[in-house]
């Protein structure tokens, strides 16, 4: 399934059978900016809405808004596992990067 995205961010929506309609989140950043519809071009509607709101109102405080992940993993490990999974993408005839991100992708 592929994310909702609009202008760099994306959203986690959710069905409510208590209110009967779409409830959606701006994922990614740690301000917390929701939205809701009742149908997707609702939802839709209302997150491009709530991503507009929320840069506006970034500016007209004079705050940088925060950026949705950018999809750069920096991780440290044992220089053996770094090896380990080298010769493992090297096998797969993978990138490293793209072995990971296919391993990550499988794990979660």
């Amino acid at each position: 399934m592929n994310p909702m995205t609009y202008k760099g961010y994306a959203a986690r929506i959710e069905y409510s059978e208590e209110d009967e309609a779409f409830i959606g989140r701006v994922a990614g950043i740690r301000d917390i900016v929701t939205f809701h519809g009742a149908s997707v071009d609702e939802i839709r509607a209302a997150f491009h809405e709530a991503v507009d709101f929320y840069l506006s109102t970034c500016a007209e405080r004079g705050e940088a808004p925060q950026k949705p992940y950018s999809g750069k993993l920096m991780l440290r490990v044992p220089p053996e596992l770094h090896a380990r999974a080298a010769m493992r993408a090297e096998a797969a005839g993978k990138s490293l990067n793209a072995w990971v991100a296919e391993t990550l992708a499988k794990a979660v």
